[in-house]
């Protein structure tokens, strides 16, 4: 593909949140110089935000790897040729493997928000590896909250808030991190209409609780004193749908005596919202046609996170919002990220404690297959002989953003060896071993799995934008010769099938079909398999899209009523290479799935196809929180919630933060209150401590903060090097601030938003 000046429009997608909205751009001399979004698409329909601007940034950061790297023995860093790089990696990997066992290795990753394809290559190492043990950013912000959508549905499920009449977002600021289709267009929408309204539980008067008509502005850390208030109104003044949760439901006469025990009054208080408030809210939800609610990471990494999880999901099913348009309803995903993440590599197969689903060495609770992040260096910073010895790290930077970067470096330098695939030399680069280079997002095929919507579901494959950059392979690629090097695959595995490739999708289908039904070797490395044969027809460029192949196979095996209602019917190979071909001729996504509400029945997976609201583990930590004081340290009178989203900033994937022209960049949020009483004013610095770490940084004082909280945005403190070799570092990295033992009981995920802080003025 030429980089050279190009004049039409190419479909595409932003690389920034989970919603991967369409764009469409305009390139020239390998620049990505004009974006707006893509009305093609099915799902963004030419909705775009800001932060999509910031495209080139990423694709031609000066800090992009163009070759792999080997480090020395005196730490710095040396380029190797690639059958160097793939022959020393997979030696010391089989080596590691032979010695200790494939659940020796820990695999971190496997897609950042846009590149999921990659991941999908990735299972087939870890296979020939033996890996067992997984983790990846799901288990730093969403692992409670699956546990509990888990023992409640069984089923996947998302908010209706384009025809919600209450929406309810908790620790949630859709208008700066999305979670929906549409965001802002959606929220002003409600903003405008008289029968509809917004609820928000924050501590923060964030862009979205500005426009609340019920901002309950909780004190940080108190959300389930605040949900469970919430609750406990629904249920002691007999606002819930008794009627609807006897045919619907099970459990409630086993938490019913507790929520009527809920004291209301004195919740209130702890959480710091006015009673009045919080019960009028209440009374909204309780009588509203249709409800929905999104949790999101100012809740789910703070204190009780799992709990509220759970209390919030009691306020909407006990008030009947299930089901039903402007509700919540099962949405239909290409592939299910948690059914990915455990696969058939989890703990499960192990012996030992492993067969509880718990992590080798501390015993910690597995959901989903992926081990709690925060654990990550204790398990491998020890002398117990199930101890992490090798750690793969792919599209993931946990030296950034996982807690306690000052362990997480020490835990990368004590494996026996450590490997990244990425595009550039990230904090966690820095650390490894062995650097692979990846080409971009926008030089191959790529997707992102983050299909949450409905009734109508859209998968997107991205066609790339431009040749990969010299020295740099695609993961798929990388992943082959991985394999190939250990002996696991070879030309004689693939010379049937690209014989039968050669000849076209539909003499390809039975040829596979047939020798996956023969040899368990093609079913395991399937990905690939397919990549070596099916990928090497495809348009260049497009080759890692082959595992897009299987992926239609099994939509359609398992989900035909709704594949069939989105044009894609028939018998199984049929449907699937009709899907297929769709889906890699249509560069701004193909609808695959169209849902109806009695799929959303049919998909909750209890036996007796009830909601469950009797959770035991969370009953019992319910009744403790009234006798449970949240955790302080003396001498840090603050609060540090650490990862704003804000406008200038995104996440890491834009590692070059000279886009940002004008005003403070990367600033510590103060409320004018506890401003005045330091004597602070906007462009001030202060030293921020933690007991983890001291730094300085400039303040901006915002009637968004109340007294006693302060907040850091995320994807700040990156070290940046730059065209002329200088290394820049903008803003403070949160997780030097952070403590890996701060985290929930149960899915251990981190209290990121609940930090012990002090401050005090610089001269």
């Amino acid at each position: 593909m030429s980089n050279v000046a190009e004049t039409e429009w190419k479909s595409t997608a932003c690389i920034l949140c989970a919603l991967n909205c369409g764009l469409k751009v305009k390139t020239e001399d390998g620049r990505i110089t004009k974006i707006i979004g893509d009305k093609e698409h099915p799902i963004s329909q030419g909705y775009v935000c800001e932060k999509a601007q910031r495209m080139d940034y990423y694709q031609n950061g000066a800090d992009r790897l163009s070759s792999p790297m080997r480090r020395k023995a005196d730490g710095i860093y040396e380029a190797i040729d690639w059958d160097t790089a793939i022959k020393e990696v997979a030696a010391k990997l089989m080596g590691v493997k032979d010695a200790h066992g494939g659940e020796s290795i820990l695999y971190y990753g496997g897609g950042a928000q846009g590149n999921h394809l990659g991941g999908a290559y990735g299972d087939a190492l870890l296979k020939a590896l033996g890996v067992k043990y997984k983790s990846n950013a799901l288990a730093q912000e969403k692992t409670g909250e699956f546990w509990v959508h888990g023992k409640m549905f069984a089923a996947a499920g998302h908010g209706d808030f384009e025809h919600a009449e209450v929406s309810i977002f908790i620790g949630k600021n859709p208008w700066q991190s999305h979670g929906f289709a549409r965001t802002r267009a959606v929220i002003r929408e409600i903003e405008k209409d008289p029968k509809r309204s917004m609820v928000v539980i924050d501590p923060r008067v964030s862009e979205t609780a500005a426009k609340a008509d019920y901002h309950l502005q909780i004190k940080p850390g108190t959300d389930a004193w605040c949900l469970a208030a919430l609750l406990g109104v629904l249920v002691q003044e007999d606002l819930v749908k008794r009627d609807w949760m006897a045919k619907h439901t099970s459990g409630f006469d086993a938490i019913e005596e507790t929520l009527q025990k809920i004291p209301v009054t004195e919740y209130a208080q702890a959480c710091g919202v006015d009673e009045q408030l919080l019960r009028d809210t209440a009374r909204r939800i309780g009588s509203a046609d249709s409800v929905s609610a999104f949790e999101d990471l100012g809740m789910q990494m703070s204190v009780h996170s799992t709990l509220s999880s759970y209390l919030q999901r009691l306020l909407w099913t006990t008030t009947g919002h299930y089901g039903r348009k402007g509700t919540a309803n099962a949405f239909v995903p290409f592939l299910s990220l948690a059914k990915a993440s455990k696969g058939d590599n989890t703990a499960k197969k192990t012996t030992g404690p492993s067969k509880k689903r718990v992590s080798p060495v501390l015993g910690e609770k597995i959901i989903i297959g992926l081990i709690p992040c925060n654990i990550i260096p204790d398990e491998i910073l020890t002398d117990h002989p199930k101890r992490y010895r090798a750690f793969i790290v792919e599209s993931g930077n946990p030296v950034h953003s996982l807690a306690d970067s000052q362990r997480m470096r020490e835990a990368m330098r004590a494996v026996d060896v450590s490997v990244v695939i990425d595009v550039a030399m990230t904090e966690t680069a820095r650390q490894a071993d062995y650097v692979l280079p990846a080409a971009s997002q926008f030089e191959k095929a790529e997707a992102t799995f983050f299909s949450i919507e409905f009734p109508d579901n859209a998968f997107h494959v991205r066609q790339p934008l431009f040749d990969a950059k010299p020295g740099t392979l695609p993961e798929a690629e990388i992943h082959a010769r991985l394999l190939e090097e250990m002996g696991v695959l070879s030309d004689k595995d693939y010379a049937p099938l690209r014989r039968a490739a050669k000849l076209g999708l539909w003499a390809f289908t039975p040829v596979f079909l047939a020798l996956a039904a023969a040899k368990p070797k093609i079913m395991k490395y399937v990905p690939v398999v397919l990549y070596r044969t099916l990928g090497e027809t495809l348009p260049k460029g497009m080759e890692a899209a082959a595992v897009v192949w299987g992926m239609a196979l099994l939509h359609i095996q398992g989900n035909p009523k709704s594949a069939k209602r989105a044009g894609f019917g028939g018998p199984l190979p049929f449907a699937a290479n009709k899907l297929f071909k769709a889906i890699i001729n249509n560069p701004s996504g193909v609808t695959f799935a169209r849902a109806t509400f009695e799929d959303s029945w049919a998909a909750i997976g209890m036996k007796d196809k009830k909601i469950n609201l009797h959770i035991p583990e969370m009953l019992e930590e319910l009744q403790k929180i009234e006798s449970t004081p949240l955790p302080t340290q003396q001498g840090y009178p603050f609060i540090l919630s650490a990862g704003e989203r804000r406008t200038e900033t995104s996440n890491t994937a834009v590692r070059d933060a000279s886009w940002h022209k004008k005003g403070l960049y990367a600033a510590l949020r103060i409320s004018p209150k506890d401003a005045e009483g330091i004597g602070l004013e906007t462009g001030d610095v202060v030293k921020l401590s933690t007991r983890r770490a001291t730094a300085e940084v400039p303040v901006e004082v915002s009637e968004m903060m109340q007294p006693g909280h302060i907040s850091l945005p995320n994807g700040t403190g990156v070290e940046y090097t730059d065209e002329n070799g200088d290394v820049l570092k903008m803003g403070l990295a949160p997780n030097e601030f952070t403590a890996s033992e701060d985290r929930d009981f149960l899915a251990g995920t981190p209290w990121h938003k609940y930090i012990p802080a002090k401050l005090e003025k610089v001269a």
